[in-house]
């Protein structure tokens, strides 16, 4: 890492500290120049709008995390890193900090994320497998989520060419269990990539964090059998929001495991059956993995607000997600005042950030 030790401490600590996600941080960064002036902005800016008193993450767990990781051999990446993939960085909700075993570089190559059912057919692995190795030799890295079925068989592909598992829980926990040789060798021969510190078993709201890295990291995502409304078709959608290829392999209407790649297809996702066709596809991303981005965004707020400009934002504000732009349309205020509001009520715990730039009240 090419920040100093005292700097990492502190953006660890802000990052694990309660109601802070990744707009809030880099807002923070941005408006406080440092992770540490922002700690000790935060108590103030949380009790603006009537939160609880705030307590950031104790520096006893930061020191414990930080021995952890080292003693597993694994580093860590944060956002402004030169060696942090261009396209994670282009998402609005990027991962501020990741931890990894294995060659980061392989993250900022021409990466496709492959992605579908856990209870696959052994034709649906079989392809997914092929697919994968035909990828890997055509330079094309596989990302995928270390699951039972399509994501093991991709990942079985592409062990020999290059492949990256994004795991939901810490990058010292092994799930499922019977993969625990598998994740030891995409950590040893490709990379192994966790947002959750080390020791964090996996839970269910992990899973859609993970899903947003794993089409992050990618030009486009292809979907191997996927029933509807199933964790692949999460991540399909995440990636068409963030502008990249989403295609899917068409199966029989008669296989439940099917319906939701065709209905992807029929949604305009691209219907593909090989690597040919994808490289062919994500061919037009390749010169955004070449060029870095700006990955942390300049926030305006120099303009204060005040127990009025609270108000108005508290009003329009509900249960429902509303978009970012619509409450500063509606409210008349510049950007900049509307972003502070929605960071302070964040840091309060009353404040919850959805997909697309929308944020709705938690209490």
């Amino acid at each position: 890492m090419a920040i100093g030790d005292s700097d990492v401490f502190d953006r660890l600590r802000l990052i694990r500290s309660p109601n802070v996600g990744p707009i809030s941080y880099r807002q923070l960064v941005a408006r406080f120049g440092t992770a540490g002036k922002a700690l000790d902005a935060l108590p103030d800016l949380a009790a603006r709008v009537g939160g609880r008193k705030f307590a950031a993450a104790p520096t006893e767990a930061i020191h414990r995390e930080i021995e952890q990781l080292a003693s597993l051999g694994g580093q860590y990446l944060f956002i402004d890193d030169l060696a942090y993939p261009a396209l994670l960085g282009e998402l609005e909700n990027a991962p501020p900090v990741l931890t990894y075993k294995g060659n980061i570089a392989l993250a900022s190559q021409t990466n496709v994320a492959m992605v579908g059912a856990r209870n696959a057919s052994a034709a649906g692995c079989r392809m997914a497998r092929n697919i994968a190795q035909d990828l890997g030799q055509r330079g094309i890295m596989v990302t995928s989520g270390l699951a039972r079925g399509i994501d093991a068989a991709a990942h079985q592909g592409a062990l020999g060419t290059g492949t990256i598992a994004v795991i939901a829980g810490g990058i010292d926990i092994i799930y499922p269990p019977e993969h625990a040789e598998l994740q030891a060798r995409i950590a040893a021969e490709g990379l192994l990539v966790a947002e959750m510190p080390p020791g964090t078993e996996p839970r269910a709201r992990h899973f859609p964090y993970r899903n947003r890295i794993i089409a992050g990291l990618s030009a486009g995502t292809v979907v191997v059998e996927a029933i509807p409304k199933s964790g692949s078709l999460i991540t399909a959608r995440l990636a068409g929001e963030a502008g990249r290829e989403v295609m899917a392999i068409p199966g029989s209407p008669l296989d439940p495991r099917s319906r939701g790649c065709n209905q992807l297809i029929r949604e305009g996702a691209t219907l593909v059956q090989d690597a040919g066709e994808i490289a062919e596809l994500i061919a037009p991303l390749d010169q955004r993995v070449r060029s870095k981005p700006s990955t942390q965004p300049q926030f305006d707020f120099i303009a204060e607000a005040g127990d009025g400009e609270r108000n108005a934002i508290f009003e329009l504000l509900s249960p429902n997600f509303a978009a970012v732009d619509e409450l500063v349309r509606l409210s008349g205020m510049p950007s900049a005042q509307v972003q502070m509001v929605l960071l302070e009520l964040e840091l309060a715990g009353r404040l919850e950030r959805g997909a697309g730039a929308r944020v709705r009240l938690t209490a």
